[in-house]
């Protein structure tokens, strides 16, 4: 008889211990130690073979048995390399409120228009909330169907008789294997736990595989933006998407961390309207639109989102200290690289930044992480120190290093030729660029200081401060 280990599973980060205790040794929270059970190692292993498959020549493999159909949405279908893989299994994840389920409606809406016939497993929202969200879409067609339930085994029966072409499951965190009875929990944990999580997304898999149904499966993020869950989730299915975008602002990006049957690098961009997400086909009418020139500490960044090439805005501004440190906040920026850029400022152009606060942001809700954002958040800082603006046609490319060395980016004939497109006709590049396309005139510099001194924008003269008799303020 297999050998039964006990031992106790945190819902939160999935570590284990060998007994209960009240706070994970893990993660730090307290009371989320659940018990379960598991076969030891070599029982396990020996109860998950599987003799029934033989191997087959590689050669003989049907590749036309994974290509991909396009959803309707165009946007998506980009980022999934054309569409939906029959029996493949994909897993959406984003922040609450971020707008996964009306994209995925709209998917499904797409899809049964087209004559499919596709399954909205509504685990967390009742029929009528669904309805309601399809009309403000457009008309609903009769091959969406609906099920509103949170048991796996009600959801496959449903599948295996309805037999859609396109499953999605909103949440996985919300669904769970036994029925839900008053006052007793369910088999192996509570909704979205660890064990009812993996338990539910492996079943699912089978599912799908089983049965060729394309399955979406909707997961949400913890406080540091990783999927919530265990993490073996995301190595179960053969795609991860992430929906990113700032509430506050329209625009929202579809990305693929993981696509097993395509590349990672295609985006996807949508415009949250009254009537759904709508496709961004000019990325920088949305970003650039309300940009407002002749103003100091803005400058014009080509940055790279996947392989596409966004235009965003970056804003600087600096202050006098208002208390005894100086402070440091970013918007959509890493704040480890502006405290570098600052101190290289400092250092190689003898701008007084380190007695400042100093704020930076991208314009428009976009994050840019990437170094190739240096140069321009150092000529941003440095405009807003000394009060100059920066022409209204100029952009900035380029990685920074400690030694005030401009250094060469990846993907710049692509950057340039988007900044080309969008009529900024000057760029300030490292000096071992490219040639520049038609109509943009390359700024090569190769230090920091070369490229604040090219502009204007040296001299250290602290904000708020009238200039010294005699001393310019260029």
């Amino acid at each position: 008889m297999p050998k039964t280990v006990k031992r106790h599973r945190c819902i939160d980060c999935g570590a284990t211990a060998p007994q209960w205790v009240g706070r994970c040794p893990a993660c730090g929270e307290w009371n989320t130690l659940v018990e379960e059970s598991a076969l030891g190692p070599l029982e396990q292993a020996v109860n998950d073979l599987d003799l029934s498959s033989m191997p087959i020549p590689l050669s003989s493999v049907d590749v036309a048995a994974a290509a991909a159909v396009p959803t309707g949405v165009e946007e998506f279908d980009r980022v999934l390399s054309g569409g939906l893989v029959p029996g493949s299994v994909t897993l959406l994840g984003g922040e609450p409120g971020i707008g996964k389920s009306t994209l995925l409606l709209q998917v499904l809406v797409a899809r049964a228009a087209a004559g499919h016939r596709v399954l909205l497993v509504s685990a967390e929202e009742s029929a009528h909330q669904v309805r309601l969200r399809a009309e403000r879409l457009g008309p609903v067609p009769p091959g969406l169907l609906i099920l509103s339930v949170t048991d796996v085994g009600t959801v496959i029966n449903a599948v295996v008789e309805a037999e859609p072409d396109l499953v999605v499951v909103d949440s996985i965190q919300a669904v769970a294997i036994g029925p839900a009875t008053a006052g007793e929990r369910r088999a192996g944990g509570v909704p979205g736990s660890i064990t009812q999580v993996r338990e539910c997304a492996d079943q699912l898999v089978g599912l799908a595989k089983a049965r060729q149904v394309a399955t979406v499966l909707v997961g949400h993020v913890t406080k540091d933006g990783s999927l919530a869950g265990p993490r073996v989730l995301e190595h179960m299915v053969d795609t991860v998407l992430s929906f990113e975008g700032d509430r506050h602002h329209a625009l929202r990006i579809l990305a693929a961390v993981k696509h097993r049957f395509g590349p990672t690098g295609e985006l996807g961009l949508f415009e949250m309207g009254d009537h759904g997400l709508n496709p961004v086909d000019d990325p920088g009418r949305l970003l650039l639109g309300d940009r407002l020139t002749g103003v100091a500490g803005g400058i014009v960044l080509p940055a790279m989102q996947g392989r596409r090439t966004l235009l965003v805005e970056l804003q600087a501004l600096v202050t006098p200290m208002a208390q005894a440190q100086p402070k440091r906040s970013v918007v959509g920026l890493d704040s480890g690289r502006l405290a570098m850029t600052l101190a290289v400022l400092a250092r190689h152009v003898e701008l007084p930044v380190l007695g400042l606060d100093v704020f930076a942001s991208v314009a428009g809700g976009i994050r840019v992480t990437e170094p190739a954002a240096d140069l321009a958040v150092a000529l941003a800082v440095a405009s807003a120190t000394t009060g100059v603006p920066l022409p209204a046609d100029l952009a900035a490319i380029g990685e920074i290093g400690l030694a005030g060395e401009v250094r060469q980016v990846n993907n710049l004939p692509r950057r340039l030729e988007e900044s080309a497109r969008l009529g900024f006709t000057r760029v300030v590049v490292p000096s071992s660029s490219p040639a520049a396309p038609v109509g943009v005139e390359l700024i090569r510099v190769e230090t920091v200081s070369e490229a604040v001194e090219r502009f204007g924008s040296g001299g250290g003269r602290v904000p708020g401060k009238r200039p010294a008799e005699g001393e310019s303020r260029r």
